[in-house]
């Protein structure tokens, strides 16, 4: 019986789990995978809960949460595959000195669509000795919405993934100012299941996590033209060569784990985020939450 991964949302940082179905690693490994689409992270984690799926990719961060509200919950992560921050601070125009604390007298349009974007930036803007919550921030509108108002000179500075950033720096509206990769490892994308689905079907799991391994492999090595595609079937809507760049950009920043062992320092980093935030209001152990055995092992 093949294993279905809920798909969290189509987003291009995903881009090494379409890679794993678009090269045929999971076959090479003897595995079969479905990929099922979902409407949102909020239903991807609840097709896992009901058994529609057997695991999910998606934020470490759900996972950390919902063994803070249950201390029973059987959620667990295995695979690493995004390990920094894919977003983006983009402003109207170069600014190659910006630090955080220039934020205080701008503009500032922040993610709407997931909590971590905008969870992690505020921990770098307290790190950085200005309080986010004194910030003019517009918090209600889409990365597109808002990609519309910094052309149109409505707000400052955008906080954006990919290919919203690429085009915007294609175009001259967008210029980078902060890559939030650029903070360092931070757990932000894994395999998530269940504990009682994991040990019931550990064999295919385990030929799973070495296919993503070697997908990882193949993704660091290969040309981001080709890997556009190959790709490019998921992303009808983006252009080759923005892909591409987009690609790029992202590799330069070390976004993808090349492994799938899971980084403690990552999660460590995440986990402090969320504290600060006010909304993680108890310690939650590593171990709890993240499986390595698998990704070793693979």
């Amino acid at each position: 019986m093949a294993l279905t991964i809920s798909e969290n949302f189509r987003a291009l940082f995903y881009a090494p789990f379409y890679a794993a179905h678009a090269t045929g690693a999971y076959e090479r490994e003897g595995v079969e995978v479905n990929l099922r689409a979902s409407a949102s992270p909020a239903a991807s984690a609840a097709a896992l809960k009901s058994g529609a799926a057997d695991l999910m990719w998606g934020g470490p961060l759900r996972v950390i949460y919902a063994h803070a509200e249950d201390p029973n919950s059987d959620l667990v992560c295995f695979c690493d595959v995004v390990s920094r921050d894919p977003f983006f601070l983009l402003g109207r125009a170069p600014r190659p000195n910006f630090i955080l604390p220039d934020l205080a007298t701008l503009r500032v349009a922040s993610v709407s669509e997931v909590p971590t974007p905008w969870i992690c930036l505020a921990d770098d803007i307290r790190r950085a000795g200005l309080d986010p919550d004194t910030l003019n921030r517009v918090s209600g509108r889409s990365m597109a919405e808002n990609a519309a108002a910094l052309a149109r000179g409505e707000v400052d500075v955008i906080q954006v993934f990919q290919p919203h950033a690429e085009e915007l720096i294609r175009s001259g509206q967008g210029h980078v100012w902060y890559a939030q990769a650029h903070r360092g490892p931070t757990a932000y994308t894994m395999l998530v299941t269940r504990r009682p689905t994991l040990a019931a079907r550990r064999e295919e799991f385990q030929r799973l996590t070495t296919a993503m391994a070697r997908t990882l492999r193949w993704f660091a090595a290969t040309d981001p033209g080709e890997i556009a595609a190959a790709l490019a079937e998921f992303f009808p809507s983006v252009p080759g060569e923005i892909f591409a760049a987009a690609i790029a950009r992202y590799r330069a920043l070390n976004l993808w784990s090349t492994t799938p062992l899971p980084n403690r320092a990552g999660f460590d980093r995440l986990h402090a985020a969320m504290r600060s935030s006010g909304g993680l209001t108890r310690e939650v152990a590593y171990e709890t939450c993240v499986d390595e055995t698998l990704a070793r092992a693979a």
